[in-house]
């Protein structure tokens, strides 16, 4: 069976399964200004500006789902399909920003300079420790000869994950989507920091953001996630790269990457409490979860672990 076969066929399980599967509930993905004050992100998060670019180009034909942007793999190798991640930063400095520089090179060995949109950015990149602490999201910026540069805030010591989340827009690869990742050494005295019990609701800036459910490795499930904020639903979300809230996962052992799909359709300025997400976690454990959402402007990350059986 081709690959596009293959990828039609997953596209067409994961939409049945999100019709089917009960709403669950989910929360993940962004840095709020002052991540050290979170759980699990004390080692450096950085806030994405808001952006007023258009929508993601390809939806899928539920509404709000963006079933066309369901990334394969689980981001743990740097080359698929004959695309490689390349970069010659093999440390970055502990303690103060820098910059991870990077190119994507596609099956003629050159570096790709066009990329589609996927939710409202060319390039997604994250950043976070092997421990699963320290998370970071943000947009790096492409010169002209294709080499990317990812803005990150202050590292702690460790082995970092360096994941690149694109879409070429021309070539063998167009309309696939890719995350493919490297890893860095942070120099220093590093401390692993053990990683949070499983819970069903967690706290950031104020807020509460609640995630129910019981989703099976392997299986689509919708996901939701409620916010409220002194015990009154939060109607007051601002759109974010397309969308009420950003979600990604990392599994513990082996930080391997999921990004959860937005389901909830943007209709105007203000969203919430509840949001919803298509999930696709490929394997069990324990997964950690950070939620993106903004609101008066501000960007918030709520983070939380989720056992998927």
């Amino acid at each position: 069976m081709t690959s596009s076969r293959l990828i039609a066929r997953r596209r067409a399980i994961a939409a049945a399964g999100a019709v089917t599967a009960l709403a669950l509930t989910l929360a993940a993905c962004g840095s709020s200004d002052d991540s050290s004050s979170m759980p699990g992100m004390d080692h450096g998060g950085k806030s994405s500006a808001p952006s007023s670019s258009s929508a993601s180009p390809s939806m899928g034909d539920m509404p709000g789902m963006a079933m066309d942007h369901m990334a394969s793999g689980n981001g743990l190798s740097d080359s698929q399909d004959a695309y490689r991640l390349t970069s010659k930063d093999t440390t970055l400095p502990s303690g103060k920003q820098a910059a991870y520089r990077f190119t994507v090179t596609g099956p003629d060995d050159k570096p790709v300079t066009d990329f589609a949109l996927d939710q409202t950015k060319r390039m997604h990149f994250y950043a976070i420790r092997s421990d699963l602490t320290g998370f970071q999201h943000v947009h790096p910026t492409m010169a002209a000869d294709g080499t990317w540069s990812a803005p990150l805030s202050s590292l702690a010591p460790g082995s970092w994950h360096m994941f690149a989340s694109f879409t070429p827009n021309t070539g063998k690869g167009k309309g696939t989507d890719f995350v493919l990742s490297r890893t860095v050494t942070v120099p220093g005295d590093a401390v692993k920091a053990p990683l949070p019990a499983p819970a069903t609701s967690t706290q950031v800036d104020g807020y509460t953001v609640t995630v129910k459910g019981d989703p099976m490795a392997g299986m689509a499930h919708p996901l939701t996630a409620s916010i409220v904020e002194d015990g009154k639903p939060v109607t007051d979300l601002e759109p974010y790269l397309d969308t009420y809230a950003h979600l990604t996962a990392f599994h513990e052992g082996d930080a391997a990457f999921a990004h959860l799909h937005p389901t909830t359709e943007v209709t105007g300025d203000h969203g919430g409490p509840d949001l919803s997400f298509h999930a696709e976690l490929p394997t069990s454990g324990n997964w950690r979860l950070f939620l993106q959402f903004q609101t008066g402007g501000k960007l918030h990350t709520a983070a939380l672990t989720l056992r998927v059986g």
